[in-house]
């Protein structure tokens, strides 16, 4: 074991920026495989079909948590800390900050849509709402320090070094806004700009701060919004509302509302932060 180690640290100290993306996502699936391969087989799923809500939880999960074992073998490999990737141990007050912001746009957005009356609110599922809320919470939490750190971090920085700090963020936001694919195809085409749209904002808000958590509370309170609002079946959409608005499937970042979102979100950042 210890000589596949050190050929591994090798291999990944000796390689180019871009090399060193392909060792990492190859070692993430490998830690991955032996957790998902009987997973997969006991819930019925087949690669690329799209997951079922039971289904994906139990496939996502372990996903996310081999990841930081792959990222501390980079860490290791370059003498580094996860403060190198942006992430510190203790969370700082930009997190709440991120959080706030990103619930603040989702409560404008669907605020107008009700408004409009292309939402019905359900104020029926209101005890649904706070019985999920913190379950939910930390959920969101988790997938939001998990894919900042690989997407804003360790990926960006890497392409980045290869080619400038802005044009590696376009390519690193193209690259997390088609691996939503994978999961799902058919309401996830539409939402590839709104995606790309959403890293771009993202990354704008880790160039205002020394570290990650600001971003990860944007997308932690996007996240928290959207499955509260999902679990508790809190909306429904009129027949008469403009798919192109509020977005095709229904998914917020498929649609104009989405997109207003990003773009009002990183004009505050950029303005306040």
């Amino acid at each position: 074991m210890t000589v596949v180690i050190d050929w591994w640290i090798s291999l990944v100290t000796d390689s180019s920026h871009l090399g060193r993306l392909g060792i990492f996502a190859v070692t993430w699936i490998l830690l991955w495989l032996p957790v998902a391969v009987p997973t997969a087989i006991k819930l019925q799923w087949r690669p690329f079909a799209p997951l079922a809500a039971a289904q994906k939880l139990p496939l996502l999960a372990p996903l996310y948590l081999v990841a930081p074992i792959s990222l501390w073998g980079f860490l290791v490999a370059d003498h580094h800390h996860w403060s190198d990737y942006g992430l510190t141990w203790l969370p700082d007050i930009s997190l709440l900050k991120g959080f706030g912001l990103a619930v603040i746009s989702l409560v404008l957005v669907f605020g107008w849509e009700i408004w409009q009356g292309w939402i019905i609110w359900h104020s029926e599922n209101q005890g649904k709402l706070w019985a999920n809320a913190l379950p939910i919470l930390l959920l969101a939490l988790w997938i939001g320090v998990s894919e900042e750190v690989i997407f804003r971090g360790f990926l960006q920085i890497e392409l980045a070094a290869e080619y400038g700090f802005w044009l590696g963020s376009t390519i690193t936001s193209l690259i997390f806004a088609i691996l939503h694919l994978l999961w799902e195809r058919q309401q996830t085409w539409p939402q590839i700009p709104g995606l790309w749209l959403m890293g771009i904002v993202l990354t704008l808000a880790i160039s205002t701060q020394q570290n990650l958590w600001l971003a990860i509370g944007l997308h932690a309170g996007w996240v928290w919004g959207l499955t509260c609002l999902d679990a508790a079946e809190m909306i429904t959409y009129q027949t008469s509302a403009p798919a192109w608005f509020v977005g095709k499937y229904q998914q917020p970042l498929a649609g104009l509302a989405g997109i207003i979102a990003l773009v009002a979100t990183g004009i505050v950042l950029s303005a306040i932060l």
